[in-house]
């Protein structure tokens, strides 16, 4: 967890900062920063129109009586690339625009249900009061105050 927070935190805002001044030394500076906001504001109308687009697919699956799960996934893909989108640098552009192509999103989607499906796979139950069961417990007694019919 430590070194995925520290690429997080450290490595990539440096990485982004080392390509901005490379870009703002080819470009020059007010190019770099006009650059850096409309990427951000072409961003923002992207992730608000593909926003918008999955919400109305998964208000039409829910009315078919549907689980709308790709859809969701694609949501919370959309609101990531969105949130990257807004953060200034080339880098998390790269990779806020990818998360809005559909057929990036597609392959992704996949990869995020397979992941949650796996973590599902590893989850147990135990019942109240931390105690595992173990193979050899009884089950639980018939309550006698109830009738069956």
């Amino acid at each position: 967890m430590i070194p995925r927070l520290l690429i997080l935190f450290i490595l990539i805002p440096l990485v982004e900062l080392f390509l901005l001044v490379a870009v703002a030394s080819r470009i020059q500076l007010p190019a770099t920063i006009l650059l850096v906001v409309l990427t951000g504001a072409w961003g923002w109308y992207l992730a608000k129109s593909q926003g918008l687009s999955i919400l109305a697919k998964i208000q039409s699956e829910m009315a078919a009586g549907r689980v709308p799960t790709a859809e969701l996934v694609d949501g919370l893909l959309v609101l990531i690339g969105g949130i990257v989108l807004l953060t200034p640098g080339l880098l998390t552009d790269l990779v806020g625009f990818a998360l809005m192509v559909p057929g990036i999103r597609a392959i992704l989607r996949e990869r995020v249900k397979a992941r949650f499906a796996s973590q599902i796979g590893n989850f147990k139950m135990h019942p109240p009061g931390g105690a595992s069961p173990s193979p050899g417990d009884e089950q639980p007694k018939k309550n006698d105050d109830f009738i069956d019919v």
